[in-house]
């Protein structure tokens, strides 16, 4: 990767990190002695879920459409979550006040299936329960973020199809995605812009993905696309604002003539792309974006009471 390079998840240095204490089925321990067995599922074969969420204000953003999303993946592959989402909200907030945090969080709630018997494939072998992990870092996005944009480069790995492997599923599992942000490196680029199975622009390794053509924002039409928190809220306020919204399929045709073009994510909000695939994107004013950026923050202090 260049030296100059930087990824949608790069945040602001914090030397409280160092001493963060994390959360492993019920009990609290310091980063530096956190572990898991090799012989848990997660490990051993990416059969787990997660979810990112941020903390903010001394509350958890979009609290239950992350659980909404968090417990349906569970149950479609038969996951065992062990405890229902006031317990999940309890372990949240009690890892957070272990930790002083009330502002500026990113937290990754991890469930695998737990450790198995015999170092097999079959979920049955897993049979003492599942496997928690909360770890919250004091994370705030880096300002460059913003200010230069991410250069994205169109990679051959492709978001798979519902019977593969299904790409709403937040798993474990993301060799995918990995391959994609490897292929853009070796590309050039930040991150990768992922196509879908028939061509059409879809998402990149780690956010979705939206563009702005003449005051109108386009997204995928999300039957590709992990169906992020952050890409509804967006829609949601275009729609609340009468700001033009489409979920469509559109090519790299629409892509490389756009206005603008950012992705969206927990971690950064919403981050502006300042070119694809060596191609500029608009002429790096980008009033839609900013004005979207600005109704999500509001929307965040709405959501998590902040004065």
């Amino acid at each position: 990767m260049k030296a100059d390079s930087h990824t949608t998840h790069d945040a602001v240095d914090d030397p409280r990190n160092r001493d963060i204490k994390i959360y492993i089925n019920g009990e609290l321990m310091h980063r530096s002695e956190a572990k898991v067995s090799v012989y848990d599922s997660g490990f051993m074969l990416g059969d787990g879920m997660w979810e990112g969420l941020r903390l903010h204000n001394g509350h958890w953003a979009f609290f239950d459409e992350h659980m909404d999303r968090f417990f349906d993946s569970c149950k479609a592959v038969s996951l065992d979550v062990g405890m229902d989402r006031a317990g999940i909200l309890e372990a949240l907030d009690l890892t957070a006040r272990a930790n002083g945090m009330t502002n500026d969080v990113h937290c990754r709630l991890m469930l695998t299936r737990g450790p198995k018997d015999k170092p097999f494939q079959h979920p049955s072998l897993s049979r003492s329960g599942p496997t928690m992990v909360i770890i919250m870092e004091h994370s705030k996005p880096a300002d460059s973020l913003h200010g230069r944009g991410i250069r994205l480069a169109t990679v051959p790995q492709v978001r798979g199809l519902p019977m593969s492997q299904d790409p709403k599923f937040n798993s474990h599992s993301k060799l995918n995605c990995v391959i994609a942000s490897l292929q853009a490196e070796q590309a050039g680029a930040d991150e990768a812009l992922m196509l879908d199975p028939h061509g059409f622009v879809n998402t990149t390794n780690a956010c979705n993905f939206f563009i702005v053509k003449k005051g109108s924002v386009w997204t995928s039409t999300g039957d590709y696309c992990m169906n992020g928190v952050t890409r509804q809220k967006v829609i949601d306020l275009c729609r609340d604002n009468a700001i033009p919204v489409f979920e469509k399929n559109f090519s790299l045709y629409e892509t490389y003539g756009a206005d603008e073009a950012f992705l969206t994510g927990t971690f950064g909000a919403q981050t502006p792309v300042a070119e694809i695939d060596g191609k500029a994107i608009g002429t790096g004013k980008r009033p839609v974006t900013a004005r979207i950026r600005e109704l999500y923050r509001a929307l965040i202090e709405r959501e998590t009471g902040g004065r």
